[in-house]
């Protein structure tokens, strides 16, 4: 990163800090008084071009965060491995209680392009990136038996992981009481839209 980049970096840290803290710090005053109270989780893509906050206008405190390659879900396995991703959700389903889980898929990704190598045989060569993936790799187009488009593969990496998500006991029982809703949003930053994931229709529509 060179320094100009560094320069705006710091010069966005002052203008939150003129926000939060002398215009409105009643805000973050609250947040540390009171701790954080999230109802909504965001599982992302780590690409810098889909940061959930920046793309739903978020205050801060009002989403829990977990961003990772190809917003991907584990399968439920504790097995007391260091898992950061499964750890993040436990904490916030079971210590912040959050009420909605949203996994946030994007267009043009580079960890669905890289799972799509994965499915022909091309193994990237990376040390951790084709394990990580392969999370996803039972997806239709993957498995030769469906569109095998990027864009159709990663709304399917949605679906996977949003099964995935059921495969944790206490959120399963959570979501079943319907105390907890899953969602599925696909950013198609080409188009600019927002597509979201219908259950009963197997499909996904466009949000907004």
């Amino acid at each position: 990163m060179t320094p100009s980049q560094i320069d705006r970096l710091i010069a966005g840290f002052k203008g939150f800090k003129a926000t939060y803290y002398e215009q409105r710090p009643e805000r973050f005053q609250s947040l540390i008084e009171r701790g954080q109270n999230p109802k909504t989780l965001v599982i992302a893509c780590s690409d810098s071009r889909a940061d959930p906050a920046i793309l739903t206008n978020a205050e801060p405190g009002e989403l829990f965060v977990i961003r990772n390659v190809a917003n991907l879900v584990p399968p439920y396995q504790p097995d007391g491995k260091v898992l950061g991703t499964s750890s993040a959700i436990e904490f916030a389903v079971r210590d912040l209680a959050v009420r909605h889980i949203v996994v946030l898929g994007h267009s043009n990704c580079g960890g669905i392009d890289a799972l799509q190598r994965v499915a022909r045989g091309e193994e990237p060569e990376r040390e951790f990136l084709a394990n990580w993936v392969s999370i996803a790799c039972k997806a239709p187009g993957c498995q030769g038996t469906g569109d095998n488009s990027a864009d159709q593969i990663g709304r399917d990496a949605i679906v996977i992981s949003l099964n995935n998500l059921k495969s944790f006991p206490w959120l399963a029982e959570l979501h079943a009481k319907k105390e907890l809703s899953l969602h599925g949003w696909w950013f198609d930053m080409n188009q600019g839209a927002l597509w979201a994931y219908n259950e009963f229709k197997g499909s996904f529509e466009v949000l907004a």
